[in-house]
């Protein structure tokens, strides 16, 4: 299974399959135009998943697990959370951008349910998708379930944890997923203990995995945060969940 993920991920690296299994879809949210990737099984009636990806915007990352899903027999959508014109050009643009979207929660929120949209018009069945995150996008993953966004569930990888805690503990209607790396310093003790309390206060059907000697972003292949043994696992725990909850 990795060595199908990481030849992927250097054949799309390479543009020999980006063009040929992903199309661009455009949308809109008022005057904003967004560029979303869509898997070739798009119009087929099928389970979905939208992709939610870091801080960056589409990313490797995020097309190479597109890819593996459409395989898994899922229509994959990668959301555009920025906007065209709007895409992170370092981290420094990228941690004021993504900031932005986490403080002002409900405008992220709004993105990811216009992605919904494009998501299910591309042939997704309606009460069979699902939200998984990286990052930034693990965030988005949980504010999808915040939100209750009509999804079955979602799956937050190695994202921020933590939120203004000003804000009431709501139901929570999706299945949630959190795959939390270890040692990732962005997430306090104080963040994981309120993420819990919020889950328990929602009645939300959750889980939690934690994995070993991984820091942020243990899951790219690119990232020197990469731990294959543990992106293994996670990538395997993902497919478990959605399989259970889609099919």
């Amino acid at each position: 299974m990795i060595r199908s993920i990481l030849l992927t991920a250097s054949m799309i690296a390479s543009g020999s399959l980006l063009s040929q299994n992903l199309k661009t879809v455009s949308y809109q949210d008022g005057s904003q135009k967004l560029n979303g990737l869509v898997t070739s099984n798009a119009g087929k009636k099928l389970p979905g998943v939208l992709i939610l990806p870091a801080w960056k915007g589409i990313d490797e990352e995020a097309k190479t697990a597109a890819l593996e899903l459409e395989k898994q027999g899922y229509i994959a959508f990668i959301a555009d959370i920025y906007g065209e014109g709007k895409i992170p050009a370092n981290n420094e643009e990228a941690a004021k951008s993504s900031g932005y979207y986490k403080k002002n929660y409900a405008e992220y929120q709004k993105r990811i349910s216009l992605a919904l949209e494009q998501l299910k018009k591309n042939g997704a069945i309606s009460d069979k998708t699902a939200v998984i995150g990286y990052c930034f996008g693990g965030t988005g993953a949980l504010e999808s379930a915040r939100g209750n966004l009509p999804v079955t569930g979602v799956v937050s990888i190695h994202g921020s944890l933590g939120r203004d805690q000003s804000r009431k503990n709501e139901k929570l209607n999706a299945k949630i997923l959190v795959e939390n790396p270890a040692d990732d310093k962005s997430v306090t003790p104080e963040d994981y203990s309120n993420l819990i309390k919020e889950m328990n206060e929602g009645n939300a059907d959750w889980q939690i995995i934690t994995y070993a000697h991984s820091k942020h972003t243990f899951t790219d292949p690119k990232s020197p945060d990469y731990n294959e043994t543990m992106a293994k696992r996670a990538w395997n725990h993902t497919l478990m969940f959605l399989k259970e909850i889609l099919k």
